[in-house]
């Protein structure tokens, strides 16, 4: 198990990586929108075009980033959102068997049923190097390759919950695991 662990710790590193640099994007997107909106009402001022099709299209590509990169990242750390009637009161190893099912039974498969059925359409789409129809538009091939990319990710860390949920299913968890428990104890606590 605890080989496991360590390949859970391996992905969630990665995972965690991805989602802070993703967060970054999270500036660029609300900047670029922020100078679509100024750019449209000083050019109109002014008389020249400071905003194109571009930046505004740039503005849902970055939106679509933060939500595809960023799935896997909200997994890791329970944020989804759940209807937790029950689930809030289950013990940690009942809320570990609930998260290990979902995870089997319908998160990995759904994520390979998506990646199965947008394969073709992202395959077409980067052999025509598909491009938005506006003028001076982006291309589309590498945004609709992100829907790829992000289950991917997902299929990753639900691996990685997957392992988690079952050391506790098994009462194993490692120095690592026990003291961030602990950790996080005395931060809800001192809230």
């Amino acid at each position: 198990m605890e080989k496991l662990l360590q390949v859970s710790r391996i992905i969630d590193t990665c995972t965690e990586r991805i989602g802070r640099l993703t967060s970054w994007l999270v500036l660029v997107m609300v900047i670029l929108g922020v100078w679509n909106v100024v750019g449209r009402y000083l050019g109109r001022f002014s008389g020249n075009n400071l905003t194109s099709n571009a930046y505004i299209e740039a503005q849902w590509y970055i939106f679509d980033l933060v939500f595809f990169l960023g799935a896997a990242y909200t997994l890791q750390h329970n944020e989804h959102v759940r209807v937790d009637i029950f689930y809030s009161n289950w013990s940690p190893r009942r809320k570990a068997l609930a998260d290990l099912l979902g995870t089997v039974f319908f998160l990995i498969p759904f994520c390979i049923l998506v990646i199965i059925f947008s394969w073709d359409a992202v395959v077409a789409s980067w052999q025509i190097q598909e491009a938005s129809s506006d003028p001076g538009g982006l291309p589309r091939y590498p945004i609709k390759a992100m829907i790829i990319v992000a289950f991917v990710l997902l299929i990753f860390q639900g691996v990685s919950q997957a392992i988690k949920n079952l050391a506790i299913l098994f009462g194993v968890t490692s120095r690592r695991e026990s003291k961030l428990e602990s950790q996080e104890d005395n931060h809800d606590t001192s809230l």
